[in-house]
């Protein structure tokens, strides 16, 4: 029998009744985790109990918006991912300082450095595809919580839908991928274009970086809340490319 190591890093991510990980800023840390063989564990919250968890741990709340005047306060003063890492006792909260504890901790594998054209083709990604996959996710991602999130997630989303019940969502979804399908079809050749420039699977090349992780992670979190979400993608051979790149380091979801 393989004695399993020890973890060194604890994850804390989002419940739900699946038990498996269904948050998209999640898997881009687990994508990490597993592509660098790091040892870990994981601790799932519900909804309700992510600030009180987070919160007697030690991390600070996220900072207020401080380009606006007055600041402005963040929308969630604790989410998910964090991470405790055991070596150092260290706690982190959020994807990009984890991301960048991670690569500086454990540099090999190395993931391939971000550029100016990763970090434009991540902003189109999320300016063309976050409306309709807000619409597509967010009412079925209700369906997989418990009872206790299902109460909070409605408390705390429904007052920024202008009076709308997080159902309400899906009357809109079909007209939402419509309008969206030229922008995307852009991007996806803009993935192609960069995935052969660097000869290999990835934006980057031969190794996966951060921006293959969120179109990974983005994916995968869609085909966790209902497998037939992916079918949005169907033809667009590069960003279905890069997920199936991906699907090794998506094996462990738990």
């Amino acid at each position: 029998m393989t004695t399993q190591p020890s973890p060194e890093i604890i994850l804390y991510d989002l419940a739900s009744t699946k038990n498996v990980c269904f948050s998209p800023v999640v898997w881009r840390i687990r994508l990490i985790l597993n592509y660098k063989q790091i040892p870990y564990q994981t601790i799932f919250l519900e909804f309700p109990d992510i600030e009180p968890t987070l919160s007697a741990l030690g991390l600070p709340p996220h900072p207020p918006d401080t380009t606006t005047n007055p600041p402005k306060p963040p929308k969630h003063a604790y989410t998910v991912p964090a991470i405790y890492h055991l070596p150092t006792s260290t706690y982190l909260m959020d994807s990009l300082p984890i991301t960048h504890f991670l690569n500086t901790t454990y540099p090999t594998p190395p993931l391939s450095p971000p550029t100016p054209q990763t970090a434009l083709l991540e902003a189109q990604l999320r300016a063309v595809a976050g409306p309709p996959t807000f619409r597509s996710v967010v009412p079925r991602e209700l369906r997989i919580l418990a009872p206790r999130a299902q109460e909070y997630f409605r408390r705390t989303r429904e007052p920024g839908l202008g009076g709308l019940r997080v159902e309400d969502l899906l009357r809109g979804e079909e007209e939402a991928w419509e309008g969206a399908r030229e922008g995307l079809e852009k991007v996806d050749g803009v993935v192609r274009e960069l995935r052969e420039r660097g000869g290999g699977r990835f934006v980057g090349g031969e190794r996966p970086g951060v921006v293959d992780f969120l179109v990974a992670g983005g994916l995968r979190s869609m085909w966790t809340v209902e497998e037939g979400l992916l079918e949005r993608y169907r033809g667009m051979e590069g960003i279905l490319g890069v997920y199936e790149a991906c699907l090794p380091w998506m094996e462990r979801c738990t």
